[in-house]
C-alpha cells in the first residue's frame, strides 16, 4: 500500500514538473514578443516623432523628418511678417519681397535625434512642445531696402522727451517723459533679421525696443536729484517792504532756475539782474515824472530832478542772489544808491513837509506836515535856455549864511558876477537855490521875463529868512510849471 502510493505521488510530480515548464515557456514568448514590439515602435521612432508632439503650433506626432522639412518650405514660401508701431503704424514684409528661400539647415533631424525613444510610452501622455529654427536665406540688400520703406522710418518722427523738473505751483517735481516715434534703425534692423531667421509672423516695434528711449525718466535718480536741487533754491523768500510788500519767492524764483539735457541745474543771475531792473523801473522814482495836487487844489505834474528812489542794482542783485542761493527768509528794503531814497513810497515820493515852487505862478509854499506854513511870491530865472530854472524834484543840500554868489568867469578872467546874499539855500549843485534878493523891486507876475535870475529863486530878505528858519537839510523841493 505504501509503495503504490509512492508511485501515485511521483507520477503527480512529473506532471506538475511538466505544466510548469510549458507555461515558462509561454511567457518567455509573450515576453519575448513584447520586447521586440517595444524596440520596434522604438525602431519606429527612431525615424518619426513620438506622439503628442507639437512643432511650430501643429501636431507631428508619427511625422518624418521629411514632411516637417516639407511642411516648413511650404511654410516660408508663404510667410509674411507684419510689423506694428506706434501711431498704429503698420507694414508687411512678405517673402518674394525678399527672396526668402528654405535652406533646411538639419533643424528637424535635430529634433528628431533628440528625442528618447525608449520612453515612447510615455509620449501617449505628455505632450511635447517644440519649434524648429529653419534655415533660411534672403536678399539682404532687397531686406534693406523693405526696412527704408517701412512707415515707422518714412513718415514724420518725433524724439523722445526726457523727464525733466516742473514747477507745480509751489516746488520742482519730476515731469513725465515723452515717448517719440523716431526709431533706432540698427535695433530696427536687428529685430527684423531676428524675426524673419526664426520665422515668427509678427513683429510689435515698441514691446521690441525698436524707438529711441528718452534719456531720464520720471523715476531716474538724476531728475530726482536735479528737482531736490532746485527746490533748495525755492526754500527762499524774500520780502521788500514798499508801497505793498513785494515778495520774492518760489513763483519767481522758479522762473530762473533751468536744467539742461544733462541734468545739470542753473541758477540764472542775468534773469535776476533782468527782474531787479524791471522792479527798479517801477520802484524808483529819481525823475520820473510825478502826479500830485498843488497847495491851491490844482492838478499838476513834475519831471526831472535828483530827489527820489533809486535802486542800487548791482548791490542788491548780489544780496538777493545771496539770500537765494541761502534759501534764506529775509523782509528787507532793497539798496538803495547813495542819497537816493525819499520820504514815501506812495505816488508823492517827498511826503507831507516840502518846499513847491510854482514856476508858471511865480509862487512858493513851505508845506510841513501837510499844512502851508508859508507862501510868498518870487522871482525865478530867466526863461532862456541859459537861465530858466529846472523843474524837476530836488533837495535842500546845502544852507548858509552870507553867502557871496559866483557867476561863470569870463574871459576876461572875472566872474560873471560877484553877490552878496544873507540866506542861501542851495537845491542842486550846478548854482540853484533859494536867496534874498534885495535888489529885486518886486516879486511875483511876469517880473521873471525880463528881470528873472541865474536860476535861482529869488526872495525878499525877511521871507529868505523866515523859510531859512524853518527848513532843515534834506528837504524836498518840488519846482514845476
Amino acid at each position: 500500500m505504501t509503495r503504490r502510493r509512492q508511485k501515485i505521488r511521483d507520477k503527480k510530480r512529473k506532471k506538475s514538473g511538466n505544466a510548469g515548464k510549458r507555461v515558462a515557456a509561454v511567457c518567455g514568448v509573450v515576453l519575448g514578443i513584447l520586447a521586440l514590439a517595444y524596440l520596434g515602435t522604438a525602431f519606429y521612432f527612431r525615424f518619426h516623432f513620438l506622439p503628442n508632439t507639437q512643432i511650430n503650433g501643429r501636431d507631428f506626432s508619427a511625422k518624418t523628418a521629411a514632411e516637417l522639412d516639407s511642411y516648413l518650405k511650404q511654410q516660408i514660401e508663404d510667410y509674411s511678417l507684419t510689423i506694428t508701431g506706434r501711431e498704429a503704424r503698420s507694414d508687411v514684409v512678405k517673402a518674394d519681397e525678399i527672396a526668402l528661400t528654405y535652406q533646411g539647415n538639419g533643424a528637424s533631424e535635430e529634433l528628431l535625434k533628440k528625442q528618447n525613444i525608449f520612453l515612447w510610452p510615455a509620449a501617449f501622455f505628455e505632450k511635447e512642445i517644440s519649434r524648429a529654427e529653419p534655415g533660411v536665406k534672403y536678399d539682404k540688400n532687397a531686406l534693406e531696402e523693405k526696412i527704408s520703406s517701412l512707415k515707422a522710418v518714412t513718415e514724420e518722427q518725433s524724439e523722445p522727451v526726457s523727464a525733466a523738473p516742473e514747477f507745480d505751483g509751489s516746488g520742482f517735481v519730476p515731469g513725465r517723459e515723452k515717448e517719440g516715434t523716431a526709431v533706432n534703425m540698427d535695433v530696427l534692423k536687428e529685430k527684423v533679421e531676428e524675426s524673419i531667421d526664426s520665422m515668427s509672423p509678427k513683429l510689435d516695434l515698441n514691446e521690441a525696443g525698436c524707438y529711441k528711449e528718452p534719456k531720464y525718466r520720471a523715476g531716474s535718480p538724476e531728475v530726482k536729484s536735479a528737482c531736490d536741487e532746485m527746490n533748495r533754491y525755492c526754500k527762499a523768500s524774500i520780502t521788500y517792504e514798499m508801497d505793498e510788500p513785494v515778495v520774492v519767492d518760489a513763483k519767481i524764483i522758479s522762473g530762473w532756475l533751468t536744467v539742461d539735457d544733462e541734468m545739470k541745474v542753473t541758477f540764472d543771475k542775468d534773469a535776476v539782474k533782468k527782474w531787479l531792473s524791471d522792479f527798479g523801473k517801477k520802484y524808483d522814482t529819481k525823475g520820473k515824472t510825478r502826479s500830485f495836487t498843488t497847495p491851491d487844489g490844482r492838478s499838476a505834474e513834475v519831471t526831472g530832478g535828483t530827489y527820489g528812489w533809486e535802486v542800487d542794482e548791482k548791490t542788491e542783485l548780489a544780496a538777493l542772489t545771496q539770500s537765494i542761493e541761502k534759501g534764506e527768509t529775509v523782509t528787507k528794503e532793497p539798496a538803495y544808491c547813495e542819497n537816493q531814497t525819499a520820504a514815501s513810497h506812495g505816488a508823492q515820493d517827498w511826503g507831507t513837509t516840502y518846499v513847491e515852487v510854482d514856476l508858471t505862478r511865480q509862487y512858493m509854499w513851505y508845506i510841513k506836515d501837510g499844512t502851508v506854513a508859508m507862501e510868498t511870491n518870487v522871482v525865478t530865472g530867466k526863461p532862456t535856455p541859459d537861465k530858466e530854472t529846472p523843474q524837476g524834484v530836488y533837495s535842500i543840500l546845502e544852507m548858509k549864511r552870507d553867502k557871496v554868489l559866483t557867476g561863470e568867469i569870463q574871459a576876461d578872467g572875472l566872474p560873471e558876477y560877484e553877490t552878496p546874499v544873507d540866506y542861501w539855500m542851495r537845491v542842486t549843485w550846478t548854482g540853484i537855490g533859494f536867496h534874498d534878493a534885495t535888489w529885486q523891486s518886486s516879486f511875483g507876475g511876469d517880473r521873471y521875463i525880463d528881470h528873472g535870475s541865474h536860476g535861482c529863486i529869488n526872495m525878499s530878505l525877511d521871507d529868505a529868512g523866515r523859510l531859512y528858519g524853518m527848513l532843515e537839510m534834506g528837504t524836498p523841493v518840488v519846482m514845476h510849471y
